[in-house]
């Protein structure tokens, strides 16, 4: 009949649909992982007053903050915090202090940034749980030509991809909270390749979960009369 080679062709191509997905995916995933291990979601810098002197710069990200002494000399016009931070100098990271009691994290203490960093965490954990779980049904749809678990799969990556997004914002609103509050003495900040990793991975989970919905969905007929010529003759 004229309509199955049509079908036959579709479904010789929804494999290698998948599997190109999956690849852009498994950045996507990676991205996400390297966001939430990595301590370069922001910079922070003070005002310099003294030049010829050390100042102190920080960098931080979800579970860790690092402090470095960085030796200032003169600056251009535009310069007026501490750093860059790629600059030579003492460095000592310390994990905050409500995820491990006993370790100093004041800055994160007297600016009441704890819920913050406390809710950015659990948001990107959730984010990391969707993303693993997305991961083994795609891996478990290969066997047996079990292509349901796409459906699910797809979901689990969208939300992933949602979940980082919105713990970005979070940590967005934390770092602005704390330079405008008057009891830090950070003026300036920028946001690292941390913060671009979860952007990142954003864009790739959220837009290939919905590419990758619609390649398991099964296909509308394209004729009237498709429907009738696929069905099975009756004995």
């Amino acid at each position: 009949p004229p309509g199955v080679p049509v079908r036959s062709g579709m479904d010789e191509n929804k494999p290698l649909k998948v599997r190109l997905t999956f690849s852009v995916i498994l950045v996507g995933v990676s991205l996400l992982f390297a966001a939430v291990v990595t301590d370069h979601w922001a910079v922070l810098s003070p005002k310099v007053e003294e030049y010829n002197a050390t100042c102190e710069a920080a960098h931080f990200g979800l579970w860790r903050l690092c402090i470095k002494r960085i030796f200032m000399q003169e600056q251009g016009p535009k310069e007026k915090g501490c750093g860059p931070i790629s600059l030579p100098g003492e460095h000592n990271c310390s994990y905050f202090k409500h995820f491990t009691p006993g370790q100093s994290s004041e800055i994160f203490e007297v600016t009441t940034q704890k819920e913050y960093s406390i809710s950015a965490a659990a948001i990107a954990i959730f984010s990391v749980g969707f993303a693993i779980i997305g991961t083994i049904c795609v891996l478990l749809s290969f066997r047996k030509k079990r292509d349901y678990l796409l459906k699910p799969a797809s979901m689990f990556y969208t939300f992933a991809g949602l979940c980082i997004i919105i713990s970005v914002e979070v940590m967005r609103q934390s770092v602005k909270r704390m330079i405008d509050s008057e009891e830090t003495v950070w003026i300036e900040y920028s946001y690292s390749w941390s913060f671009a990793c979860a952007c990142a991975s954003f864009v790739l989970l959220f837009i290939c979960g919905i590419a990758l919905l619609l390649i398991a969905l099964p296909r509308f007929p394209q004729n009237p009369w498709e429907t009738c010529m696929d069905a099975e003759p009756e004995h």
